[in-house]
């Protein structure tokens, strides 16, 4: 059997990596029929605003490595300023799933984007990630990432950093 996103390929020109989605969203939360899409019923309002967050994470520290987050490798649309960001987020999204799955476990009520919710979601950048087999909060970790990511474009090095999922 074929595991869908095991064969996806640069380009993703058998869909693979939407099929792969598709099970994870509906397995991640025990709701039935959840799919994510911006608009769509909670816990998506969680997830923007937690993606948000990672998302001003990563632009922080691309421009603290000298790169612009608007000029993206995957990601292109000249109405987006961070589509460097974008890309760069991709590795680090499970760490605000976790987050959010959390709450979903957790909390009553999660209709509303509440202060509490809030603050719970903020603890996004000083979670613990392990980078390169050390443990940092995520917003150090992502700053190993856009700094391996400038050096592969200055031709020093050609592996990027990403967290380790364990």
């Amino acid at each position: 059997m074929t595991i869908p996103g095991q064969n996806v390929n640069s380009g993703d020109t058998g869909n693979h990596e939407a099929q792969a989605a598709a099970i994870y969203w509906q397995n991640i939360f025990d709701i039935p029929e959840f799919n994510r899409h911006q608009t769509g019923i909670p816990p998506n309002n969680l997830l923007n605003y937690g993606y948000a967050i990672l998302r001003a994470v990563i632009a922080r520290a691309l421009v603290s490595s000298g790169l612009l987050p608007h000029v993206g490798i995957w990601h292109r649309n000249k109405y987006n300023a961070y589509c460097l960001a974008d890309d760069i987020m991709e590795p680090y999204r499970p760490f605000v799933d976790l987050i959010v799955s959390h709450i979903v476990d957790t909390e009553e009520d999660i209709t509303q984007l509440t202060t509490c919710l809030k603050r719970e979601l903020l603890q996004i950048p000083v979670l613990d990630v392990i980078i390169d087999g050390q443990k940092s909060p995520l917003m150090v970790a992502a700053s190993r990432t856009t700094s391996s990511l400038f050096e592969c474009f200055a031709g020093i090095s050609r592996k990027i950093i990403y967290p380790e999922y364990g």
